[in-house]
């Protein structure tokens, strides 16, 4: 039989399977006396398995069998779960996910996962109740580090791989230290100063701690980000004393991918050398257990018939279609209503009656096949948080809230390496250590909130830490000391304007280098990428405190309800998702305090502005009316009132974006083409509210 034809489906079906063992793995771990999830745990990874073998990929069916031996003693009582089983299990989960990638990019999902097999059987046999460490992780301690060395995760790679396309230079640089050195972690220190003084060191092995606890030979290594060229860097280092030599080697994103996969070969190699010297050393073994065959062979008769599924999947591209289809239907819909107003002929009227109920039933339809829940990126982050939390000593709750909000399915493809980057930010710089915590008066447990919301036409997506914040005056130093400002041009800035310089290109403010975050050259990523996407993320914190990360994305393409307003001679459209109400005001109404134009709205005073005045419309004055129609805009919990010359009334439109064609304009935030052929340009009412 040939499966090609059922690979998507597989791929498909085994991402959903891994993100739910993952999502349920987490239950577990906070509740380990809960059975049910185990019953959950066990039937995805028996399903997983199955799926896995029909399809020929032995190796994932293998490890699969093997964790699901273990979950199966769980569930029985036989066992109960502990912190090295969660972990044990969660490097299965990582190890599966890598297979199903490779099955993805046309590999054949094949990986050497004896180290973790050997784990497992060790927990089956119970040979390993988590006090000596088993073969498996023996054979893992004991890869050479030159090879690890060259060992990237997928976020260091997706930093550097992310820095090479920024225009950024990319360095894999290898140093060694005298052998005549008294103090070799001094020597590597004043390196790794010398280095972060100009760019950002991203991966170093042995680990920054290793080095400074002087737990490396002669030799380390790392990779590096900056804007001076080889030679510089190469001279540099060699002008400190007891250093012998020094490699620096360029990178592309060729060869970046060329050196982590010869590595990744390595150091799989090299594990599979180690495990089979173990195994030929050891004198006892462990009698044979009987193994469970991989597939019945028995076809037992159905108990039921299983209800026939109720979703397809559909590729995004056709979305993309059917979507600039109905815009064009839509904008001509428009046309014939007019059309049919001015003619007054009631058979053309009723049908384009008849037709605008049907059109807006299938434009409700369309909408909601391209919006996808922030959940489909949000549910990868809690694992990740506790990896991390892990990794550090830290103790980290991550509240998620507004996970059911909907975005367009091209916003949620983009989103994902920016939010993982600030989190890893968050967690590695923002939220203290357990230590520090209790010292601050704080509890041990940080706080990390990801929170969604829709806020007019655009999308909001907030990271905020109950951490040590960030203080102006160290952030100015450092930016002084790295020639980003001077001290007259930073004694001006504002809060805002200080805290924004954590986007410039290079800038850390870590005290210690951390194999972590990206820091500087990882915030100007993200700054880069959501840019790009026409959005805009602003800093807010509070020292001793926490920190906010806002990031606000615009919607690219979309159908919305707006209200259309005329001034002068122009055409705006204001969404009616950012409107509370429409009114009439007197211009002796409009009062001027302290220099701002302000008026009584609902028994309080907020802003008034005109919006002639915000866009400089020609052919007309407001001040001159006695009168002036308004709308109340709401921002949050804040309102504005912008005045206007006239409602033309509430029309749906398709919100298209200005292109490259024009720079970005404050207060624009796209166009539509309304049913006479004009262009009207969308108000952005987050622009006039700050």
């Amino acid at each position: 039989m040939d499966m090609n034809q059922y690979l998507s489906m597989f791929i498909d079906e085994s991402n959903d399977h891994l993100q739910s063992l993952n999502e349920n793995m987490l239950q577990l771990e906070g509740n380990p006396e809960d059975l049910g999830i185990v019953q959950v745990i066990f039937r995805s990874a028996h399903t997983l398995k199955g799926m896995a073998a029909t399809m020929g990929f032995e190796d994932l069916a293998s490890l699969t069998h093997k964790m699901e031996n273990v979950l199966d003693m769980v569930r029985n009582e036989k066992l109960k779960m502990q912190d090295f089983i969660f972990d044990t299990l969660f490097k299965s989960l990582d190890a599966l996910e890598t297979m199903v990638q490779d099955i993805t990019n046309g590999g054949e999902g094949k990986a050497d996962v004896s180290a973790i097999v050997t784990s497992l059987q060790a927990i089956e046999s119970g040979e390993w109740t988590g006090g000596d460490t088993p073969a498996a992780a023996v054979a893992q301690t004991t890869v050479p580090e030159t090879l690890a060395a060259v060992q990237l995760d997928e976020f260091q790679y997706s930093v550097l791989d992310q820095s090479i396309a920024e225009g950024h230079r990319v360095f894999y640089i290898e140093v060694l230290v005298s052998e005549h050195s008294q103090l070799k972690g001094v020597r590597a220190y004043m390196v790794f100063d010398l280095l972060e003084r100009s760019g950002e060191v991203v991966k170093a092995f042995p680990s920054v701690q290793d080095i400074e606890q002087e737990k490396f030979e002669r030799n380390f290594s790392l990779y590096y980000i900056t804007t001076k060229e080889a030679q510089e860097l190469e001279q540099g280092i060699l002008s400190i004393s007891e250093i012998e030599s020094a490699k620096v080697i360029q990178l592309d994103q060729e060869t970046l991918e060329q050196m982590t996969n010869q590595a990744a070969v390595a150091a799989e190699a090299e594990v599979v050398a180690v495990n089979d010297a173990i195994a030929a050393s050891q004198v006892k073994e462990a009698p044979p257990k009987a193994e469970a065959k991989p597939a019945e062979t028995k076809v037992a008769a159905p108990k039921q018939a299983a209800a026939p599924s109720r979703t397809i999947r559909v590729d995004i591209e056709r979305l993309d279609v059917l979507m600039n289809l109905f815009s064009e239907l839509l904008i001509d819909r428009s046309r014939l209503e007019q059309l049919a107003s001015e003619t007054g002929n009631n058979d053309l009227s009723d049908t384009v009656a008849h037709l605008s109920r049907v059109s807006t039933d299938l434009q409700n339809i369309v909408l909601k096949l391209r919006m996808v829940p922030v959940d489909t990126v949000f549910n990868r982050f809690p694992r990740m948080i506790r990896d991390l939390a892990k990794t550090l000593d830290k103790k980290i709750d991550l509240v998620i809230t507004g996970a059911e909000t909907e975005l367009d399915r091209t916003v949620i493809d983009e989103i994902g390496d920016p939010l993982v980057h600030l989190l890893r930010n968050a967690v590695d710089h923002g939220v203290e250590s357990i230590a520090e915590r209790v010292a601050a008066g704080k509890p041990e447990m940080g706080t990390v909130n990801l929170r969604a919301f829709h806020s007019g036409n655009h999308v909001f997506i907030e990271i905020e830490d109950d951490g040590k914040g960030i203080y102006r005056e160290k952030l100015l130093k450092t930016a002084i000391s790295r020639g980003v400002v001077t001290e007259e041009q930073g004694a001006k800035m504002s809060d805002d304007e200080v805290n924004q310089l954590l986007f410039a290109p290079g800038f850390s403010t870590a005290d210690v280098i951390s194999d972590i975050s990206g820091r500087g050259v990882g915030l100007d990523v993200v700054k880069s990428k959501i840019t790009s996407l026409g959005g805009n993320v602003t800093i807010h914190s509070t020292p001793g405190k926490g920190t906010n990360f806002s990031v606000q994305l615009p919607l690219t393409l979309s159908i919305i309800a707006a209200m259309l307003v005329r001034v002068g001679s122009e055409k705006y459209a204001i969404p009616l998702s950012s409107i509370v109400e429409t009114a009439i005001v007197q211009r002796e109404q409009v009062r001027n305090i302290h220099g701002n134009k302000m008026i009584t709205f609902r028994e309080s005073l907020i802003p008034y502005l005109s919006l002639n005045e915000v866009f400089s419309v020609p052919d007309f004055n407001d001040a001159e009316e006695k009168e002036t129609e308004i709308v109340v805009i709401r921002k949050g919990d804040r309102l504005a009132a912008v005045s206007v010359e006239e409602f033309i009334g509430q029309s749906e439109i398709v919100l298209k974006s200005m292109g490259t064609y024009l720079p970005a304009i404050e207060g624009i935030s796209g166009a539509t083409i309304l049913g006479d052929g004009q262009v009207a340009l969308i108000v952005d009412p987050n622009a006039f509210i700050k």
